[in-house]
C-alpha cells in the first residue's frame, strides 16, 4: 500500500515537472519583449484614460505612439501640447503645435427662446427621450436638457443651468476629451479651436428645417437665408440643408456674419462690447 502511495506521488511529481519545463520553453518562445519606452510615455500622460486621443485609455494610446514610430495625428486632449512636447523630448522627436480645442454648445433654444409646447415626463435620458418625440419646444434638432452630457463628463466641466434648461460647459474644467460629444444623440455639442483669448464664433443652431418652421420653434433659430454666407469674404461659411456653418479653420473671427444674421443665430464669444452705431443726423450735428 506505501509502496502504491509512493509510486503514485513519483508519478505525480514527474508529470508536474515535465509539464512545467514544457510551459518554460513555451513561455520563451511566445514571450513578447514589451518596449520600455511605453512605460515612460505613460507615465508622462495624465492617466485621465477619458479616450479622447481617440485610444482605450493612456496606456493604449502610449504603446500606439510607440508603434507609430512619430506623434504625426497623436494628440493628448487632456494634456495638450505641453504634455506632448514632454513626450517628444523624452522620445527626441518632433510634436506638432496643437490649438487648444473646446466643447461648444451648438442650440440656443433656452426657455425663452424656445417656450415648451408640451411637458416631458418620461426616463430622464437624452437617448430615451430623443427616440420618443421632437422635444418640449417642437424643435427635433434642439437639446433635451436632460443632462446625458453632464453625466459623461468625468471632470466635471459641465452642469445643466435651471434658468436656461441648457448644458453650461464650463471653459476652465473642460479638456475637451469628446465624451460629451458622442453622447448627445442630437449632436449639437461640437469640438471647437478654444480660440485667441478664447474668441470664438459660431452659429448656434443645427436645426436644418426651413425657415419658417424653424422659427416656429425657436426664435433664434438659423433660418438657411444665406446672408451670412453672402457676406464672409474668407469662405468661411457653408450653407447645407437650410443651416449655416462657420469652419473655425476659416473664420477670421472679423464678426461681420454676426451682425448680418436677422435671427441672431450666431453667436461671439468673449468679444468686447459694440460700440453704439451713430446716427448720420447726429454725427453731422456733432460736427457742425
Amino acid at each position: 500500500m506505501t509502496e502504491a502511495i509512493l509510486l503514485a506521488v513519483a508519478a505525480l511529481g514527474a508529470i508536474g515537472i515535465a509539464a512545467a519545463i514544457i510551459l518554460y520553453f513555451v513561455a520563451q518562445k511566445f514571450k513578447v519583449i514589451e518596449d520600455p519606452r511605453i512605460d515612460t510615455v505613460n507615465d508622462l500622460l495624465p492617466g485621465a484614460n477619458c479616450g479622447g486621443c481617440g485610444f482605450a485609455g493612456c496606456r493604449n494610446f502610449a504603446e500606439s505612439i510607440i508603434k507609430a514610430g512619430s506623434l504625426e495625428n497623436m494628440n493628448c486632449p487632456v494634456g495638450g501640447s505641453p504634455v506632448m512636447k514632454s513626450i517628444a523630448a523624452d522620445l527626441g522627436w518632433q510634436a506638432a503645435e496643437v490649438a487648444p480645442m473646446i466643447a461648444v454648445l451648438r442650440c440656443g433654444g433656452s426657455h425663452d427662446n424656445a417656450p415648451h409646447k408640451v411637458r416631458y415626463d418620461g426616463a430622464s435620458s437624452c437617448q430615451f427621450a430623443h427616440s420618443l418625440f421632437n422635444g418640449n419646444s417642437g424643435c427635433p434638432n434642439g437639446c433635451l436638457g436632460l443632462g446625458d452630457c453632464v453625466v459623461s463628463c468625468q471632470f466635471d466641466a459641465m452642469y445643466i443651468d435651471s434658468a436656461s434648461g441648457l448644458p453650461v460647459i464650463d471653459e476652465e474644467a473642460c479638456v475637451a476629451c469628446g465624451a460629451c460629444v458622442k453622447v448627445c444623440p442630437r449632436k449639437i455639442i461640437e469640438m471647437r479651436k478654444k480660440g485667441p483669448k478664447g474668441k470664438r464664433i459660431f452659429v448656434e443652431c443645427v436645426n436644418v428645417e426651413k425657415g419658417a418652421l424653424s422659427r416656429r420653434n425657436c426664435s433664434v433659430s438659423c433660418i438657411g437665408c444665406g446672408k451670412c454666407v453672402k457676406m464672409c469674404g474668407f469662405e468661411a461659411i457653408t450653407m447645407e440643408n437650410n443651416l449655416a456653418y462657420i469652419d473655425f479653420n476659416k473664420c477670421t473671427l472679423c464678426r461681420k456674419c454676426v451682425e448680418e444674421c436677422p435671427t441672431n443665430a450666431i453667436s461671439e464669444i468673449h468679444f468686447a462690447p459694440r460700440k453704439p452705431r451713430q446716427e448720420v443726423g447726429v454725427a453731422e450735428e456733432t460736427t457742425a
